[in-house]
């Protein structure tokens, strides 16, 4: 797609280099947001969650933003009083520039936890951001997010309702430290709708939790998680204000999809992951057990390291199935499948299994591993990958 098919009017992103850690690249990312605009987020649910964090949160129970502050390079998490005083300074410097509010900006920032944030860097790049914003600086901006990220996330989806185009476009940046409690790492989403706060609110909760929320890269949850969708009102269409419309079903529908792609965008680029694989635990008492299956599978070592490898190692995912901690589980109900492959059936091994089938799956660059446990009728998935020599590498060397 070219940058006006991304665009979303009455949003303008504009970026800057500050030189946070990364030199002689943008890291820093302004979103105006249209005066009579929507916004709802979700936000990380870690204890010790960021400074900017607690003050986004702040901000938005009070009024709708006009402004986001986004940097990369540095997470202003776990910096105590300083860091607070530090997000206050980012919003008070921006909105003295466009001559808003201070609590009309929400700040985000990622990157290395633990460190000063430093503000006079993006003091001074805060012109150069604001003079270059567009409607069509989407691809831009989704690249000045990124930290150890390999390509930028960015996707846009259009469809018709009584013959208007209703526009959605999304960016997102995270690789690692994924196993979100809410969202993802970052993800900014925007529509050019006119929906009510609580309805845009609603909409956002319920796409979440099948894509974001059910992606895992290393089991870490960051301090930093923030997923926000702004609804600019820019189309002709008539206020969305009814939950159960038809506008809406669709709408939240075409969310969900595009929180989809970029949650299995986040997977595909996990530091050091050449491999995306869904696993689908089916026939579960409750979605809570088969989510625990999923995620014991997906948070196994011994599992992602075996996908790195293409070693058809059943065994390792037998044993996390029957460690997952169900009560009164029948390990002969339970079938285990590598796409059209069962590998396990009946207690043991598959009578028609081989290991070159085995291989020939996992040497695949996306398969799913399905679970049949057996129990009932409800079912769970959950993105992840494998586990490489690189993915130590980067993070032993990620403050280097």
């Amino acid at each position: 797609m070219n940058a006006t098919q991304f665009a979303i009017p009455g949003i303008r992103l504009g970026t800057a280099a500050a030189g946070i850690k990364y030199p002689d690249r943008d890291d820093m990312v302004v979103i105006e947001v249209v005066e009579g605009a929507s916004c709802a987020a979700v936000f990380t649910r870690n204890a010790f969650c960021a400074a900017p964090v607690q003050l986004a949160k702040k901000h938005l129970a009070l009024r709708p933003p006009r402004y986001l502050l986004i940097n990369s390079g540095n997470a202003n998490a776990g910096t105590g009083d300083q860091g607070m005083q530090d997000a206050h300074a980012c919003c008070r410097v921006l909105a003295e520039t466009v001559a808003c509010q201070p609590d009309q900006v929400l700040p985000f920032s990622t990157g290395v936890i633990g460190e000063s944030l430093p503000v006079e860097r993006i003091h001074d790049a805060l012109p150069a951001a604001i003079d270059n914003l567009s409607t069509g600086s989407w691809e831009t901006a989704s690249r000045a997010i990124l930290t150890t990220d390999t390509r930028p996330k960015l996707r846009s989806r259009h469809f018709e309702f009584e013959g208007v185009q209703v526009r959605l476009t999304g960016m997102a940046k995270g690789s690692g430290m994924i196993c979100p409690d809410m969202a993802t790492m970052l993800a900014y989403l925007a529509t050019d709708l006119s929906i009510s706060q609580a309805l845009l609110q609603a909409c956002l909760d319920d796409a979440v939790k099948p894509s974001f929320n059910s992606i895992t890269v290393d089991g870490d949850t960051s301090t930093n998680d923030a997923c926000v969708l702004m609804a600019s009102g820019a189309s002709t269409l008539a206020p969305l204000t009814e939950r159960g419309s038809d506008l809406y079903k669709k709408f939240v529908d075409e969310v969900t999809e595009l929180c989809m792609e970029l949650a299995r965008d986040i997977v595909r680029d996990g530091e050091g992951a050449t491999k995306l694989v869904e696993i689908l635990v089916q026939d579960a008492a409750d979605e809570k057990e088969a989510r625990r299956v999923a995620y014991t599978i997906a948070h196994s070592p011994l599992v992602k390291t075996a996908l790195f490898a293409s070693d058809p190692n059943w065994g390792r995912i037998l044993a996390a199935v029957g460690r997952a901690g169900l009560a009164g589980f029948d390990i002969d109900r339970v079938e285990i499948w590598l796409d059209d492959t069962c590998i396990v059936r009946n207690g043991g091994r598959a009578a028609e299994y081989t290991e070159q089938a085995g291989a020939s799956v996992m040497s695949r660059d996306e398969f799913t591993i399905r679970v049949m446990l057996g129990r009932g009728d409800m079912l769970a998935r959950v993105a992840t990958c494998d586990l490489s020599y690189d993915y130590v590498k980067i993070n032993a060397e990620y403050r280097t």
